[in-house]
C-alpha cells in the first residue's frame, strides 16, 4: 500500500516537475508528504519530511533541504522551516532555521542561526540576504567570519562577494587574531590569500606595537602590511610616522618613506628624514634623506644632521651615529665632522674624520672636525665633547692631534688669536668655555689689550704646554708652562708673514647659525611619488537597480496578489561617511614642528 502511495506521489510531481523545469522553476526532488492547508493563503502546497529524508528542492544549481516547506507555485516562492540547508555546488553551504527563496529573482532570505560555509571561511549571523544572480550575501544585524589563519572578524554590516572570494565589512569592524586586534571602519577581506584592505581610522594593536592609519593594507597570512594617510607605528616608547609605512610583524621591522618623524618619548628625542628603517628587537633605527636628529632639552635642544643617521641600543644605553657630512647645531654650540657619534648614557659626543680621506687630499682640512662655542673655533683630527646627562650642560672637551683654538681679535678685522698644540683640553661652565689646556708643542699668538682695549702688543710664544683662562668669551690670562721662547711684539714690528700659524684655517663661514643652516649645502632632494591605495568608495546597496527590476518583474505575473519577492528585503541606508582623522595629542612634537621643517618636493608636486 505504501509503495502505491509513493508511486502516485512521484507520478503526480513528475508531471509538475517537467512543467516547472521548462520555465526553470523551483522543483521538488523529494518529499515525505504533500498537503494543502486552508489557513495558508493562495492555496500553497505544504511539504513535510519523512523519517528517513528531508524535503529536497532544486533550482538552477542550488539544493535546499528542510523539515517542512510551503511552496507558492504561482509566484515560484519557497518558505523552508527546520534544519534548513542550502547548497550551491561544492563551494557554498548554508544552514539556518528558516529561509525564503524566490525562483524568479533568485533572492534568498535566511533567519535564525545562519551559518554560511565556504572552503576558506565560516560566516555566522542572525539574518542573511543572498542574491544568487550576483553571488552576493549581505547582513546588517551583526555577523562573524572565522578564517583559521587570519582570525575572527565581526562587523555590524557585511557583504560577501562569492565569485571574488571577498568580504566587505563596514561599521564597528574588529578582527581578532592571537597576535593582534584590528579595528577599522571598513575592511575589504579576500579569503583565498588573506589580504585585508583598511579604510577610515584603523588601528592594529599587538603586544609590542600599535599601528594607526586611515588607508592601509595587511597580509594576514604573512603578517606584513603597508599604510598611508596619517600613518604611524607605536613601538614601545618609539613612534614612527610617515607618508607611507611598511610593517613586518614576524621580523619586528618597520620602514617609512617621505616626511618621516620618529619620536622617542623615553629619551626625549626626535629623528626626521625621508627614509627610515626600524628594528624593534634590535632596538635600532636607520634614517637617511635629509636626516635630522633632535635631542629635546628643556631650554635648548640639540640638532644633528647628516647624510645618514643610525640609532642603536636599548633606551638606557642608546647611541646615535651620524655619518657623512655630519653637522651639529645648538644655540651656543655648533660643529661639523665627517662622522659624529653620541653616547646618550655617558653624554660623550665624538667628532671623527674618517680614514677614507687621504691626508694629501686638497679638501682634507675642510673635512676635519670643527667645533664652535660662542666666539671660539676648535679644530683637530678628533674632537670629544662631554655633557652632563642630568643637567644637560656641557662639561668638557678634548681635541686630539693637531689641536687648534682660534678666535677673532675683538677690535680688528683680520687678526686672530691662535693657540695650537698636539692636544687640547677644555672645561665649560654654564655652557661657556672658561679653561683651556694645550698640551705638547704648544704655540700661541695673542693680541694683548689693556683695560681701555688699547693694543699693548702681540704675544707669540712656544712652550711645552699652555693654560688659558677665558672670561666673557675673552682671554683673561695665558700661562706658559715650560716656556721655550716667546716675545711681545709692538704691532708695527710684528711680521705680517707670521700672523697665522701653519695649518691655520678659519672656517667661520661654515658655521651653522640656525637649524635651517644645517641643510644649506645639501643637494636638491626630489622624493618619489607614493601612489598609495585607491580612494574610498562607499559600499554598494544590496538592492541595486538590477535587483529592483527583478523584484518588479516578479510581481507583474500575479498583479492581484502581494509580491512575495518583495518581502523581507533589507532597508536602504545612506552610506556612512568615514570618521575624521584623529587629532594629534603627542605633546613632545608640537614645539618641534614649529622649530624645523624637513620637507621636500615629490615628483608629482
Amino acid at each position: 500500500m505504501n509503495c502505491i502511495k509513493y508511486f502516485l506521489f512521484i507520478l503526480c510531481f513528475s508531471i509538475t516537475t517537467v512543467s516547472f523545469a521548462q520555465k526553470q522553476k523551483i522543483t521538488v526532488k523529494y518529499a515525505g508528504t504533500l498537503a494543502t492547508d486552508p489557513e495558508i493563503k493562495d492555496g500553497a502546497k505544504v511539504f513535510t519530511r519523512d523519517k528517513s529524508l528531508q524535503v529536497h528542492f532544486f533550482h538552477k544549481g542550488a539544493d535546499v533541504f528542510c523539515d517542512r516547506a510551503i511552496y507558492y507555485e504561482d509566484q515560484d516562492y519557497l518558505e523552508a522551516f527546520g534544519n534548513v540547508v542550502m547548497k550551491q555546488g561544492d563551494t557554498i553551504n548554508m544552514t539556518t532555521k528558516y529561509i525564503e527563496y524566490s525562483g524568479k529573482t533568485q533572492l534568498a532570505f535566511a533567519r535564525g542561526d545562519v551559518v554560511l560555509t565556504d572552503p576558506q571561511s565560516v560566516l555566522t549571523t542572525d539574518k542573511l540576504h543572498y542574491d544568487r544572480s550576483r553571488q552576493l550575501a549581505y547582513y546588517d544585524t551583526k555577523g562573524k567570519v572565522v578564517r583559521d589563519s587570519s582570525g575572527t572578524i565581526t562587523s555590524q554590516i557585511g557583504r560577501y562577494y562569492m565569485n571574488a572570494n571577498k568580504y566587505q565589512f563596514t561599521q564597528d569592524v574588529v578582527l581578532v587574531n592571537p597576535d593582534y586586534t584590528l579595528n577599522t571602519e571598513r575592511l575589504d577581506f579576500f579569503t583565498q590569500n588573506g589580504f585585508a584592505y583598511l579604510f577610515g581610522p584603523s588601528t592594529i594593536t599587538g603586544e609590542t606595537s600599535t599601528i594607526y592609519c586611515e588607508r592601509g593594507f595587511y597580509d594576514t597570512n604573512n603578517n606584513t602590511g603597508h599604510f598611508q594617510r596619517n600613518a604611524k607605528i607605536d613601538y614601545d616608547n618609539r613612534t614612527v610616522e610617515g607618508d607611507s609605512l611598511y610593517f613586518d610583524r614576524n621580523r619586528s621591522f618597520a620602514s617609512a618613506t617621505n616626511n618621516i618623524t620618529v619620536t622617542d618619548t623615553l629619551n626625549k628625542s626626535i629623528v626626521k628624514g625621508h627614509y627610515a628603517e626600524v628594528w624593534r628587537e634590535k632596538d635600532s633605527m636607520y634614517i637617511t634623506k635629509r636626516a635630522l636628529a633632535i635631542t629635546v632639552q628643556e631650554k635648548d635642544s640639540v640638532y644633528l644632521h647628516a647624510d645618514k643617521l643610525m640609532v642603536t641600543g636599548k633606551a638606557d644605553n642608546r647611541i646615535t651615529r651620524a655619518y657623512y657630512n655630519a653637522r651639529l647645531y645648538k644655540s651656543d654650540l655648533a660643529g661639523k665632522a665627517d662622522s659624529i657619534h653620541v653616547n646618550h648614557k655617558t653624554g660623550l659626543m665624538q667628532m671623527i674624520n674618517l680614514s677614507r680621506f687621504s691626508s694629501t687630499d686638497a679638501f682634507a682640512t675642510k673635512r676635519k672636525p670643527v667645533l664652535w662655542n660662542l666666539g671660539n673655533q676648535m679644530t683637530g683630527d678628533t674632537i670629544h665633547v662631554l655633557s652632563n646627562v642630568e643637567t644637560e650642560k656641557l662639561d668638557s672637551l678634548k681635541v686630539y692631534n693637531n689641536a687648534f683654538l682660534v678666535s677673532k681679535d675683538t677690535l680688528s678685522k683680520d687678526n686672530f688669536n691662535q693657540i695650537k698644540g698636539q692636544r687640547l683640553i677644555g672645561l665649560f661652565r654654564d655652557n661657556e668655555l672658561y679653561n683651556v689646556d694645550i698640551i705638547k708643542n704648544a704655540e700661541v699668538i695673542y693680541y694683548s689689550r689693556n683695560a681701555e682695549n688699547e693694543l699693548v702688543g702681540i704675544n707669540k710664544s712656544k712652550s711645552g704646554s699652555i693654560n688659558i683662562k677665558i672670561e666673557a668669551q675673552e682671554i683673561e690670562e695665558i700661562r706658559l708652562i715650560q716656556q721655550i721662547d716667546g716675545k711681545l711684539y709692538p704691532e708695527s714690528e710684528f711680521p705680517q708673514s707670521g700672523k697665522l700659524f701653519r695649518g691655520f684655517d678659519w672656517r667661520g663661514e661654515e658655521r651653522p647659525l640656525s637649524v635651517e643652516d644645517l641643510f644649506k649645502d645639501d643637494p636638491p632632494l626630489v622624493l618619489p611619488k607614493i601612489k598609495g591605495l585607491a580612494d574610498y568608495v562607499p559600499p554598494e546597496d544590496f538592492i541595486d537597480e538590477s535587483v529592483s527590476e527583478r523584484i518588479e518583474q516578479a510581481g507583474k505575473e500575479t498583479p492581484n496578489k502581494p509580491n512575495k519577492a518583495a518581502q523581507n528585503l533589507p532597508k536602504k541606508t545612506a552610506p556612512i561617511p568615514l570618521k575624521p582623522k584623529i587629532k594629534e595629542t603627542d605633546s613632545i612634537k608640537k614645539p618641534l614642528k614649529e622649530t624645523i621643517k624637513v620637507k621636500a618636493k615629490t615628483k608629482d608636486q
